[in-house]
């Protein structure tokens, strides 16, 4: 079966074509971040408008790349939510469109789903079951991952995400928009030994998160060093290598307490922030000590992408799962997935 996949859920327009049987065919990613990058953050109407100006024409180019026309397409994915819920509507009603056009079935599949089955896309690929750990802008949580749709939360962040923290903390620091990597990048010069700021929610059991206090910690921090007259370059830099020190032991010690507590050797790690430098190489090391391993999705589909629509959608496609209206869902649990029905 050859899906397209269509992602619009927030800032990124992401198109691929997946056969069930050749992997993945081709894939494009159109990122709207220089359109936002005056304002500091995503401006809703403008990331809907510029998708529908990209997203036929994105189609084209994948279908190009593969060799193939839109008559070769055996169905269709894409992102129904959660997100942004215009965003979310330009590629539902083209989706539906096309499928109509072309009589082929269609599928909305849940954005964090198509996060989490990522890895698959890769060569050495996980199998079921595992323990995932989502960490990007908009979610940090641990899911216990027994097949597919088959998911129990473990534990989620009670207020900021990983990836929100991250792009406060940019701003605090002056740094240009999207901010996340921004941090991680000048953090990569920083004296980790200078400043020590809190791991939170470690010194007590369990699998929540909070990043909301170590966000305010990091701006104490600042002004102390202002008020000092002490906050120049290189004390800037200790600050972001000190924050991130702080997500990364965080999320790693967690991480280590849902294997541990679920059994599994298997961690799967997705989402934007599972790009991190610094996150991969301590969760690798802290693994290793204990037999377990964890696997990432490749650079360019830890962000939003097209591939990781296409790949989620054709496992459910295959088990007969099928949506016959658009029903765009802006915020959708992950714990209302169920596995597919025969």
């Amino acid at each position: 079966m050859r899906v397209l996949g269509i992602e619009t859920s927030c800032d990124e327009t992401g198109v691929a074509l997946y056969d069930s049987e050749q992997g993945l065919l081709a894939d494009a990613l159109y990122s709207q971040i220089a359109l936002h990058a005056e304002f500091g953050g995503v401006v809703p109407e403008l990331a809907s408008r510029d998708h529908t100006r990209k997203l036929l024409p994105l189609i084209d180019q994948v279908l190009a790349d593969a060799g193939l026309i839109k008559g070769d397409i055996d169905a269709i994915a894409y992102t129904a939510g959660p997100g942004l819920v215009g965003a979310l509507m330009v590629g539902a009603c083209t989706a539906h469109g096309m499928a109509r056009a072309l009589a082929v079935p269609i599928l909305g599949v849940h954005h964090m789903e198509g996060h989490l089955l990522a890895p698959m896309l890769e060569p050495e690929a996980p199998d079921f079951p595992f323990v995932a750990l989502l960490v990007s802008g908009g979610h940090t949580q641990l899911v216990d991952v027994r097949g597919l749709g088959d998911y129990r939360l473990l534990g989620e962040s009670f207020d900021d995400a990983a990836g929100e923290a991250f792009d406060k903390v940019a701003k605090m620091l002056e740094l240009p928009y999207p901010g996340g990597p921004q941090v991680a990048a000048l953090a990569e010069q920083g004296d980790s030994s200078r400043f020590r700021f809190p791991r939170p929610m470690t010194d007590r059991p369990g699998l929540d998160f909070s990043f909301s206090g170590l966000k305010t910690h990091t701006l104490t921090a600042l002004r102390t060093l202002e008020q000092q007259a002490a906050l120049d370059a290189q004390a800037r830099t200790d600050v972001a290598r000190a924050f991130e020190d702080a997500v990364v032991d965080t999320l790693v010690i967690k991480c280590r307490r849902a294997l541990e507590a679920s059994g599994r050797q298997r961690l799967v790690v997705a989402g934007g922030v599972s790009a991190n430098r610094r996150l991969r190489a301590t969760l690798d090391a802290a693994l290793a000590k204990r037999g377990a391993r964890a696997y990432y999705p490749r650079g360019r589909f830890c962000t939003d992408n097209g591939a990781m629509i296409a790949y989620a959608g054709a496992q459910r496609l295959l088990a007969g799962q099928r949506s016959d209206t658009p029903q765009p869902r802006p915020r959708w649990p992950l714990a209302e997935l169920t596995p597919p029905q025969p």
